[in-house]
């Protein structure tokens, strides 16, 4: 049975026509804008910053990836990762290591410490989360993720 290719939806050629609240990526920095700002005083009591949580919250979860896929994960620029990376060590929140197979490479471990750490700045995040997503039903939740890994595979340059 043969299906006619998807049509393209008719692009709107300005902004001012499509407007804010109808453009995605302006929701989506401005959603993601508002999380950060509510965590980020409970994050400096702790003597962390947004970068550094992003670190700990990535390593926590895939502990061991290289300095360049650490980047991707946590959307840091590589400079900024660099200092941020130099931080953590300097506290003893992270730990690198050259490559086993490749000395180019290196790799970033979560210590004991930093998990202990990660773990503490969790039930902000977490809170921040239930409180972005109250009155979004576990169908729309679904639909929604499903979308944005639609997106991300749309748009990416890496292959994680």
């Amino acid at each position: 049975m043969d299906q006619k290719p998807v049509e393209k939806r008719q692009r709107i050629s300005t902004l001012g026509q499509i407007g804010l609240q109808q453009f995605a990526p302006y929701l989506m920095n401005r959603i993601m804008g508002r999380y950060n700002a509510t965590l980020r005083e409970d994050f400096r009591k702790q003597g962390l910053t947004i970068p550094q949580v992003r670190t700990l919250a990535v390593l926590s979860v895939t502990d061991g990836v290289t300095v360049n896929d650490l980047s991707v994960y946590t959307v840091i620029e590589q400079s900024t990762l660099s200092r941020t990376l130099d931080t953590l060590e300097g506290q003893g929140l992270v730990r690198r290591e050259q490559g086993v197979s490749d000395s180019r490479f290196r790799h970033v471990f979560l210590t004991d410490d930093g998990r202990a750490l990660f773990t503490r700045a969790w039930p902000a995040m977490h809170d921040a989360f239930e409180a972005m997503f109250e009155d979004v039903d576990d169908t729309e939740y679904a639909a929604l993720i499903a979308i944005l890994q639609k997106m991300l595979k749309n748009i990416r340059k890496h292959d994680i």
